[in-house]
């Protein structure tokens, strides 16, 4: 079991103190001068009260991809439940944690911000069982891989063309959290042609090539590990609220501690561990004790939620066809030139319109396949359900969900 230190040791906090008195910098922090846009545009230059990740910050937030958080499931898909976390949530978390931990650090928060509150813009509905549905069509149709990670970068540079800088982009292709490590340095990547290359060979390789990413920047390292941290608690409060999981039977991390408890354990002392252990090193570490425990708590979550029945239910299989019709009766409508199709009505003709305001186009003929992914993945949990309905009738589409008042008595009036 992890005996885990309740605070930074009293040597790391006298130097921490020691060197804030003395107006340290960390010399492995990425300087807001440092900032890399594709194109220099007056309007998106560094001001003193808008340094440039604060600019990324807000670009991000102002984005219908953003907005749209609010409806994408993190976990649990088909229950109407107000306090399950959803993925707008996320992100928050992810960023907060990755800000206290590049702040104790010395790094920039700002940028920091960006990344964490970027990094799921280009999630699908659904959560990660979407994402693989997704994935799977666009493979068999296009023999091209789906990843939200690569797909966000899609979305704030290709498709809202947003100018975001590089480092950020960077931060966002990279945050994988599904990839656990002990120690995290960066990689070395210095400039958009690598980047377009990087997002290019994921595309083609999928996973392998995904998993063996690595972040340019420390920052980008933080929000990377700070995902992981921010999930592997939440997701076991989440599933407690669900009722998939009753108390800590299965999980062994802890003891046992109940799944309820186990989130703030998580914030207070992983994060405590990784400031502890990377303290003015020119990468983001953590102990291996700190590390044991993160990685089999992941497993575990896997093994008893993100796998279990009850997160699909029965609706896994019919989901994952209507993924494929969905995306063969808006291809069909694309190459029929369909303008009454929804996805002219509800996704190119509003991103022309957006896109015309910046003197710029949506240049979705160029690949038809490739549109229909945009769509589909920009797509809310309700929405999508909303879209089956209207392209193949009513009762298709129907996914009953666990109602607000399951269990509760009846009301005779």
């Amino acid at each position: 079991m992890y005996d885990a230190p309740d605070d930074l040791s009293p040597e790391l906090q006298r130097r921490i103190l020691d060197d804030r008195a003395r107006g340290w910098v960390n010399p492995h922090r990425c300087a807001d001068a440092d900032a890399i846009r594709r194109r220099d545009l007056a309007h998106d230059a560094a001001t003193l009260w808008r340094p440039a990740f604060v600019r990324d910050v807000e670009k991000i937030m102002h984005l219908p991809a953003y907005n749209r958080y609010a409806g994408k499931t993190q976990v649990y898909s088909f229950r109407q439940n107000d306090d399950l976390c959803r993925r707008g949530l996320h992100v928050q978390l992810v960023a907060r944690v990755a800000r206290d931990i590049g702040r104790a650090l010395g790094l920039n928060c700002d940028l920091i911000e960006a990344i964490a509150l970027g990094h799921d813009v280009g999630h699908t509905p659904f959560g990660h069982a979407g994402e693989h549905m997704l994935d799977a069509v666009s493979l068999d149709r296009r023999g091209l891989h789906f990843a939200h990670n690569v797909h966000g970068v899609r979305v704030l540079d290709g498709i809202y063309r947003r100018n975001l800088t590089l480092q950020t982009l960077d931060g966002v292709l990279c945050h994988n959290g599904e990839c656990v490590s002990r120690v995290f340095r960066t990689s070395g990547l210095r400039s958009f042609e690598e980047l377009d290359a990087e997002v290019e060979a994921c595309a083609r390789l999928g996973a392998p090539r995904i998993d063996s990413l690595r972040p340019m920047t420390l920052e980008g390292c933080v929000v990377r590990v700070s995902d992981v941290i921010a999930y592997v608690g939440k997701d076991r409060q989440d599933a407690k609220v669900a009722g998939s999981i009753s108390g800590p039977d299965g999980f062994a991390t802890l003891g046992g501690k109940d799944p309820g408890l186990y989130n703030a354990w998580v914030l207070q002392h992983l994060t405590i561990d990784i400031v502890e252990h990377s303290y003015g090193k020119d990468r983001i570490e953590m102990s291996q004790a700190a590390f044991d425990e993160l990685r089999a708590a992941k497993d575990e979550n896997y093994r008893l939620i993100y796998e279990s029945p009850q997160v699909e239910g029965a609706y896994g299989e019919r989901l994952a066809e209507l993924f494929g019709q969905v995306y063969d009766a808006l291809l069909a409508d694309l190459r029929a030139g369909d303008e009454s199709s929804p996805v002219f009505a509800h996704h190119i003709a509003p991103l022309e319109r957006e896109a015309a305001n910046y003197g710029r186009t949506y240049d979705w003929q160029a690949a038809l396949g490739q549109t229909v992914v945009d769509y589909i993945a920009s797509t809310t949990d309700d929405y999508f359900i909303a879209l089956c309905a209207y392209l193949f009738g009513d009762g298709q589409a129907e996914f009953p969900r666990r109602p607000y008042f399951d269990g509760l008595p009846r009301r005779n009036r």
